[in-house]
């Protein structure tokens, strides 16, 4: 492993119909024009999305060149396809439910979770951070969980849904919980207890297989890496930027302080799940719970400056200090994809309007 861990990133984008708005099912149709400029795009759950997926990254300037021009590619081909591609975490209007990729899996996760597997679009980004093995990957999660809320209200980017606004910042985040296997993972002693829980989880139905582990953090299945899985897609590429830099500073301050021997934090559900409610609610605009503060409340300006701060340490090894600075002054000020999204919606009430400006958003400095 290098001397800091690499990372990368998936991002999960909406293709809308131009005038419209609405979910369009072109994802085969864009993924083919995609790969002839040498992009490869997965195909999602729902046949309005799309999937972008990094090379791992050894730093900052690395992976922004690589989400933009993943974005870039991807938008030129919805385009190309007739469509608008959105990095929205919920579709601003929607038909009454999005058909279903063609592929066996996906047909049968629908006939089994029926509805909530009919009414998505949800559209979430996901962060891949290198870590020795899969006890690590337990135990980083396990030190993860109270920062995880901040994560999620400095990310929203689903506040317009049914052409509504939704009184959240992310009302993907309520959407996304109906699903058994969603939402933060529980405290684990090891990989071989998490593997006993996700046994559970499929032998009673409640997941099909593991690639139905849809906590919040959990160990990739595929890669030696902890997958952070909390956050909106972010409206713009210096979002989601501004998300992996954090959240990987996140894992090498969890690796650092158990190589120090604090004490990992033992949370209490009900206060992690309060949490999770006031980050999707709030979003940046109230109050955060702190969750180390057990229930303690505070602006979000001064959480999250608390949470930077406890990060510092591991911002200044790899360099980042100076970007998150600016990347937070920045999002703090001009607003997140949920805070766009209000504010496009209360000039005219017209969700034309929204689908303008998240479009506008997603290809922001590519």
């Amino acid at each position: 492993m290098a001397s800091h861990p690499t990372f990368g990133v998936e991002e999960e984008f909406l293709l809308a119909d131009p005038q419209s708005g609405e979910p369009v099912p072109l994802n085969r149709r864009v993924a083919a024009l995609a790969a002839d400029a040498g992009v490869d795009l997965q195909l999602e759950l729902t046949s309005c999305q799309v999937e972008t997926a990094t090379e791992v990254a050894d730093d900052a300037a690395d992976l922004l060149a690589q989400l933009t021009r993943l974005r870039r590619v991807a938008a030129d081909a919805a385009d190309a396809a007739g469509a608008r591609l959105l990095a929205v975490g919920l579709p601003p209007t929607v038909p009454q439910h999005f058909p279903i990729t063609d592929k066996p899996r996906y047909h049968h996760i629908a006939e089994r979770f029926g509805m909530i597997a009919h009414e998505q679009g949800i559209s979430g980004c996901h962060v891949h951070v290198a870590v020795p093995d899969r006890d690590t990957a337990i135990t980083v999660s396990n030190r993860l969980r109270p920062w995880l809320p901040l994560l999620l209200a400095l990310t929203a980017n689903s506040a317009i849904y049914r052409g509504a606004d939704s009184g959240h910042a992310s009302w993907r985040h309520v959407l996304w919980s109906r699903w058994p296997s969603a939402g933060p993972p529980p405290h684990f002693g090891s990989a071989a207890e998490y593997d006993a829980a996700v046994r559970v989880m499929q032998n009673t139905g409640a997941m099909l297989d593991d690639g139905m582990v849809y906590w919040d953090v959990r160990p990739s299945a595929n890669f030696p890496t902890v997958e952070v899985r909390v956050a909106d897609v972010p409206a713009t590429v210096a979002d989601t930027v501004l998300h992996a830099v954090l959240t990987r500073a996140a894992v090498m301050t969890a690796l650092d302080e158990e190589a120090r021997g604090v004490p990992a934090p033992r949370i209490p559900e009900h206060v992690l799940d309060a949490a999770f409610w006031r980050s999707a609610r709030d979003g940046l605009t109230g109050e955060l719970v702190d969750s180390y503060a057990t229930g303690h409340t505070a602006p979000a300006e001064e959480v999250l400056g608390a949470f930077v701060d406890r990060l510092g340490p591991a911002l200044r090894a790899v360099g980042d200090d100076g970007l998150v600075e600016a990347g937070m002054r920045r999002i703090l000020h001009g607003g997140n994809g949920a805070m766009r999204q209000q504010a496009a919606w209360r000039r005219r009430r017209e969700v034309t309007d929204v689908i303008d400006a998240v479009a506008a958003a997603t290809v922001e400095g590519c």
